[in-house]
């Protein structure tokens, strides 16, 4: 039986278009989302840069959360009954929180009202993504959050991580312009799946005998000169495409259709692709693509599946591609396979955040349709002072332990990564990723649509955690 791999749904997962179609599998692989709003309309968003406003609407969401309810619609999915008392590990210290509902959190002080800031050159950004990027990836399943296989084996066994080459260069083209060019070449290894989970199994029977870790080939052992190409993409200054200036960007369909439900074509179910990226220190960089089925007139929200790339500028891309392939063969890299790192706990992100936080927000209108091609995006930056609390259900899986779907928002992955889709209260649909390291510091990308189906709004925020001997704002 094929696995449900990179290579999945018709064609790579790093493979983006404005809408990319694919077939329908199993829905046992699937995180589904009801909404239950599908007419109506969602104005672009415009935010009034007024103290008293800010202040009003921090107050408000404060209480809200006070209330310890967040009023969001359920995801629709199969009812599991909970584990027993006895088996539930999630306050052991060895136990691995996969899947859990959505953290509350309120803001607590503004810092910085709303600024306009200037719109990034797309030619800067190009010029950042320019070079040879060495990497890892995997995929997970958007309902357990599990490590799921990437390939097959020469001896037919599941493969479960990845080393990718990617060669991003900046080229130019008389109708589009600047455009960014992306290959990439892979190879597939690790037939023993995750080590954490291989530890836990084994801390269970064995009374913590084994480690459960396993030593994989090096990203240089392999000549990947002569392995597979996993995809070639060309990225252009899209209307769905919303970048920031530290070379982040977000990349998805301007529109998503939906409206009402036509039984007769049920087989018809629009399915995008969305692209993430988050940037940290220039040199490296977090990829997270979301396949997502949009089903019975966008009522039915559906995750097929979540990859995850993280990858490490290793050189410039403006030398021959021979001699590119046979340096960076011989230059080590430190970016290990997501099967060898520990997932994040819901309790590393509690607490008291300082945050900066840019929003691009999307303008709707006939003029600027016909100047801009799409819509054009206002730029704005605010500084706050917010605090995460734990989420109402956090869930550790094993071999029988079961949850119930209702709570399912966010997956927990390897290397500080958390990716999330959800609809709140006011039926947005919410398409994000965070990227957690241990100084205390935390990457985010949030894009937003609205009940129309169109994008509301696109935001990156830079959190950093207070400390212990820094004091409490007054």
């Amino acid at each position: 039986m094929q696995p449900p791999c990179l290579g999945a749904c018709g064609g790579s997962p790093a493979v983006l278009g404005a809408s990319a179609h694919c077939q329908r599998p199993s829905t046992s692989t699937r995180a589904t989302v009801r909404c239950a709003a599908r007419g109506g309309r969602a104005s672009s968003r415009g935010k009034e840069n007024v103290w008293s406003v800010d202040n009003e609407r921090a107050a408000e969401q404060k209480s809200r959360s006070q209330k310890n309810h967040r009023g969001r619609r359920r995801p629709a999915g199969r009812s599991r009954p909970p584990p027993p008392p006895g088996r539930r590990k999630e306050n052991d210290a060895g136990s691995r929180v996969l899947v859990s509902g959505a953290m509350l959190v309120e803001v607590e002080t503004v810092l910085q009202t709303q600024e306009s800031v200037l719109r990034p050159s797309w030619d800067t950004f190009a010029s950042s993504l320019s070079g040879v990027w060495k990497g890892v990836g995997a995929v997970f399943s958007p309902i357990t959050a599990e490590m799921e296989p990437v390939g097959l084996g020469s001896k037919q066994e599941y493969l479960y991580d990845c080393y990718t080459l990617s060669l991003i260069e900046k080229s130019y083209d008389s109708g589009h312009g600047t455009e960014i060019r992306r290959k990439t070449n892979w190879v597939q290894l690790n037939p023993h799946g995750e080590a954490e989970k291989q530890s836990a199994s084994d801390d269970e029977w064995n009374h913590g005998s084994s480690s459960g870790t396993v030593d994989l080939p090096a990203h240089e052992y392999f000549d990947l000169k002569k392995s597979d190409v996993l995809d070639e993409d060309v990225m252009i200054e899209e209307p769905g495409i919303v970048f920031f200036e530290d070379g982040s960007y977000s990349r998805g369909p301007l529109d998503i259709e939906i409206g009402e439900y036509d039984e007769s074509k049920y087989f018809l179910s629009p399915t995008y692709q969305f692209e993430q990226s988050l940037v940290k220190g220039c040199h490296k960089r977090l990829r997270i693509v979301h396949t997502i089925e949009f089903s019975e007139g966008g009522a039915n929200i559906q995750t097929v599946r979540v990859a995850v790339y993280e990858e490490k500028w290793a050189s410039p891309a403006n030398i021959h591609v021979e001699d590119m392939f046979s340096f960076c063969s011989n230059t080590p890299v430190d970016v290990s396979p997501f099967s060898q790192r520990k997932r994040t706990k819901p309790s590393e992100l509690t607490g008291p955040w300082k945050v900066y936080e840019v929003s691009a927000t999307p303008i709707f209108s006939e003029k600027v349709k016909e100047i801009e091609g799409g819509a054009a995006f206002v730029y704005l930056c605010m500084e706050t002072m917010k605090k995460r609390s734990l989420p109402e259900s956090s869930v550790f899986f094993g071999e029988e332990e079961m949850l119930d779907m209702q709570d399912v928002t966010i997956l927990w992955l390897p290397g500080g990564v958390t990716a999330y889709v959800d609809v709140d209260k006011d039926s947005i649909l919410c398409i994000g990723v965070s990227w957690y390291s241990e100084e205390g510091i935390n990457l985010v990308m949030e894009r937003d649509y609205g009940t129309d189906g169109k994008l509301r709004e696109v935001r990156t925020k830079t959190e950093i955690k207070r400390r212990w001997n820094q004091p409490l704002p007054p």
